[in-house]
This record gives structure tokens, C-alpha cells and sequence, in this order.
């Protein structure tokens, strides 16, 4: 019998894993397939871990884990979950249950179709999100969406039921600067879509606050496209431009009419310009150059410190 590995990523989730648990289990029978549940625990700092061993211990053929030694991040953590997978269908999941466990039977009879890869989950509304943080969401993807030429579909999440040979392509992108929703798409695959209705939280408090959130789009900008050091460029030039204008005008204004009082702000206005535009370029090209040095080093991803 075919086998499908649930991969959920934990960080101080002690209040939603029950509740998770519960609703997977009760989907469970519904899915003519094996089932494994690989929990992650990505250096929480609650009783996560401890849950984790309990429900290993109740029932070990059905439940493991993966304890690391530290917080690497969610996109560590679902790359740590990926390499421990053996089933047949991988899906990612959160423990919160905004991923709708229910979904994964509708996901399963899509996936049946020969032509298909994977089937994604996508939300078709952002009710219960704060206005200002699905204002920033979508003008990520759509910013996303014209620099970059590997599309990302705005409201899919990284919740998404995979047949083995596209996770294993996944799981092949070995890099450590990691933006799956990304990597989802340029890996290739027949990729179809649900649509559910946003939900929030089952319990505990939501670890994506807006800096956080604006990192992650940073990193997706950067490791999918080329555009910000394409605009470094263009807008140097631009700025180069407007300075020779400047200068031809103070010069003209210096030999008609003889004012070097009124010169000195334009020319301070003109250098903390030119000084701010330039440290903003050094800033855009020296984040790339930070991503190359994380990669070069050829650290691990992860480093898992106990599993079962």
C-alpha cells in the first residue's frame, strides 16, 4: 500500500499539537494509504519536544520526530522533514491548523490523476488577517511576480500534497538560503490548486510578526530574482544624471551670479544625496554578497540532535 509522510515543522506549538494530532487522525481512515507523521522540532522552547516523545511512545510505528539542536528556521525544518520522508505522497503541514487537515482527502483524489504532481493549498479569502499585513502580502507577490521569473501564486501556502518523484526534486535543491515557495515552482511539476477559506490559529500566538514577514520577503526577492541589483544600476545612472544637471547649474549660478552663500545648500543637498543613494546600492549589492558567503561556507541546513 502506497504511503503518505505528513511533515510539520514545530516551534513552541505545545498548545496546537493536540489539537492537531486529533484532526489528523480523524482524516486519517478516509485516505486508502499508510501513514507517517514526522514532527519536527525546531528548538522550541516549551513542551513541544515533550508532547513529541509522548506521542512517539503511544504509538512509534505511526508517529516520529526530529529534534534539532537549534532554531534553524521553518524552511530548515521542512528541509529537515523532507530528508527523513519515506512515503510514497509528502505534505507539509503547520501545527496550527490553518492548513485544514480535511483538505489533504480532496488533495489525495486530485493527485490520483496521472498528470498531476502536486496539489497545493491556496487560500481564497484573508479574513481574520490585519489589513495592513494582506495590504504588504499582496503587493509581495505582485512585486514578486514581475522581477522574477519563477512565478509565486499569492495565497498558496506551503501546505501542498507531492507525489515522490517532485519531492525528491526538492529535496535534491540542497541550498542554504532557502524560500520554498519558490523552489515549489521552479522545480517544475503539474501543480493544481484547492481553494479554502482562511482560518486562524487553533491555539498559542502566531510566530510571523511584520519584520519577520519582511525578512522573508527580502529573501525571496533575492534568491529569485535580479532585479534589485539591476535597479542599483539603473539608479545610479539615474542619480549620475541628475547630478551632472546639478552641477552644470550651480557652476552657471557661481559665474552669473556670484552667490557662494546660496551655493552651499545645494551643493550639501546635492552630496547627501549622491552619499544616501550609494550606501542604499552598497546595502542591495552587500545582501547578495552575504547570501553568497552563507552559501560558500557549505554549512548544513540543519543539524538534527535526536529522532525516533
Amino acid at each position: 500500500m502506497a504511503k503518505i509522510s505528513v511533515i510539520v515543522p514545530c516551534y513552541n506549538e505545545e498548545e496546537s499539537l493536540p489539537f492537531f494530532y486529533n484532526e489528523i487522525e480523524k482524516i486519517r481512515p478516509q485516505i486508502p494509504t499508510d501513514f507517517e507523521y514526522i514532527f519536527v522540532n525546531d528548538g522550541s522552547k516549551d513542551e513541544t519536544l515533550k508532547i513529541l516523545r509522548k506521542l512517539n511512545l503511544e504509538n512509534p510505528e505511526l508517529v516520529h520526530y526530529i529534534n534539532l539542536s537549534r532554531n534553524f528556521g521553518k524552511e530548515a525544518a521542512m528541509y529537515a522533514g523532507l530528508s527523513e520522508a519515506t512515503g510514497d505522497y509528502v505534505t507539509l503541514m503547520d501545527a496550527d491548523l490553518q492548513d485544514p487537515p480535511e483538505t489533504l482527502i480532496e488533495m489525495y483524489h486530485i493527485l490520483q490523476d496521472p498528470d498531476v504532481d502536486c496539489v497545493a493549498a491556496r487560500r481564497s479569502d484573508r479574513k481574520g488577517e490585519p489589513w495592513l499585513r494582506s495590504f504588504f502580502s499582496h503587493l509581495f507577490y505582485k512585486i514578486m511576480n514581475k522581477i522574477s521569473e519563477t512565478p509565486v501564486i499569492d495565497g498558496v501556502r506551503d501546505f501542498r500534497l507531492m507525489k515522490r518523484p517532485m519531492a525528491d526534486a526538492v529535496l535534491d535543491l540542497a541550498e542554504y538560503n532557502r524560500f520554498s515557495k519558490g523552489l515549489f515552482t521552479w522545480v517544475g511539476f503539474n501543480t493544481e490548486y484547492v481553494a479554502y477559506e482562511n482560518r486562524e490559529r487553533v491555539a498559542g500566538d502566531t510566530h510571523w510578526n511584520f519584520f519577520r514577514l519582511l525578512k522573508y520577503s527580502i529573501d525571496g526577492f533575492i534568491n529569485f530574482s535580479e532585479a534589485p541589483l539591476n535597479l542599483a544600476v539603473y539608479f545610479g545612472l539615474f542619480v549620475v544624471f541628475v547630478d551632472i544637471i546639478a552641477v552644470i547649474f550651480v557652476i552657471g549660478r557661481a559665474i552669473f551670479w556670484r552667490d557662494p552663500v546660496s551655493g552651499w545648500a545645494s551643493t550639501v543637498t546635492i552630496m547627501l544625496f549622491a552619499f544616501g543613494v550609494t550606501l542604499l546600492m552598497l546595502g542591495i549589492i552587500g545582501k547578495y554578497i552575504a547570501k553568497i558567503f552563507s552559501e560558500v561556507k557549505g554549512r548544513p541546513v540543519f543539524i538534527i540532535k535526536e529522532k525516533k
